[in-house]
């Protein structure tokens, strides 16, 4: 499998051998088990639905997640999500386990995860707007400008670009360096930033198209 689930532990840095300091990501990465298996004879696609252990287990399962649980012999779990599989991983089976181990230094993953939430914000912060000008007298300092034309079509645009709410999106990452490879504390180290704040749930590919 080349998917494994994982928590966003912070940020540090790590010195290379020549001295540089590389900005780094600690990532919680598994242990994950393989709660529901789907077929392409019954389901249409290959793909395995992974959940990732953490100590201690939800103390409130509703009744339908309780018995999905229940079937596939598994405790319950927070952080559900379905990973799709290739032919070749047609020997992934409900109960199987999915460790940090299957990544290795210098690989490169593809890190998803929901960015923080920047609350109602402006065009500037937004989208980047550049403003007007910044004497006493022009009375357009952060406005957005003209957002369409009076005649025709006498309307705004869908997908106008304005003030409103920014972040918690999803968003990937792609070709972040796998840095070390921590087994026994299932952790995985890499190089650069991740999406989303301290303690939120990322899932963690091996990279699509990754640097050679």
């Amino acid at each position: 499998m080349d998917a494994i689930l994982g928590k966003k532990l912070g940020m540090t840095h790590i010195f290379k051998e020549n001295g540089d300091a590389i900005p780094a990501t600690v990532l919680k990465a598994g242990p994950c088990v393989v709660v529901q298996r789907k077929s392409a004879g019954k389901d249409g696609y290959e793909a395995a639905q992974l959940g990732l252990v953490e100590l201690p287990p939800p103390r409130r399962v509703t009744k339908a997640m309780e018995g999905h649980f229940k079937k596939a012999g598994a405790n319950p779990v927070r952080f559900l999500r379905e990973v799709r599989l290739s032919t070749a991983d047609s020997e992934v089976k409900v109960g199987d386990k999915v460790l940090v181990e299957q990544f290795k230094v210098d690989d490169f993953v593809d890190v998803t995860g929901i960015s923080k939430g920047r609350g109602f914000a402006g065009v500037h912060k937004r989208h980047h707007f550049g403003g007007g000008g910044a004497a006493h007298g022009s009375m357009f300092h952060r406005a957005p400008g003209s957002i369409g034309a009076s005649a025709f079509p006498s309307r705004v645009l869908k997908g106008t670009r304005a003030a409103g709410h920014m972040g918690m999106d999803q968003v990937t990452v792609r070709n972040l360096r796998v840095v070390q490879v921590l087994s026994e504390d299932n952790a995985l180290v890499v190089q650069g930033a991740v999406p989303g704040p301290t303690g939120r749930y990322v899932v963690v590919r091996k990279a699509k198209a990754p640097h050679k």
